[in-house]
């Protein structure tokens, strides 16, 4: 099962409130909420690709760049530690700390996909 839909570019989670009996989500990835529901998976999806819609259609009527999700750069917070020793493996293996972690996040996504 997916909990995740894409449109545009955007990728919207999956959500469902036992209580209310719908299904809801939100566009991730960017700052701005754009939100959306449905009592079944057409309404949620339909929802989802019009909420898209009317926020690019905002957008451009206010003459505002649409936000970008996942830009490719993110902060990490890690321990000091954790963070020293990445930088000197990385320096080590004369690689910057940015391609270290790429390729040490491609590593693991590429080892929990198998």
């Amino acid at each position: 099962m997916n909990n995740t839909m894409q449109y545009r570019d955007y990728i919207g989670s999956v959500e469902f409130s036992e209580g209310d009996g719908i299904f809801y989500g939100k566009v991730m990835g960017i700052r701005a909420l754009i939100s959306y529901e449905g009592t079944n998976a057409e309404e949620l999806v339909r929802d989802f690709h019009q909420s898209v819609d009317d926020y690019l259609a905002l957008c451009e009527a206010e003459d505002i760049k649409p936000e970008k999700a996942y830009k490719g750069s993110f902060n990490v917070r890690v321990s000091p530690e954790l963070h020293r020793q990445a930088v000197v493996f990385a320096a080590a293996h004369q690689m910057t700390l940015n391609s270290f972690v790429e390729t040490a996040l491609r590593n693991s996504l590429a080892a929990m996909t198998k």
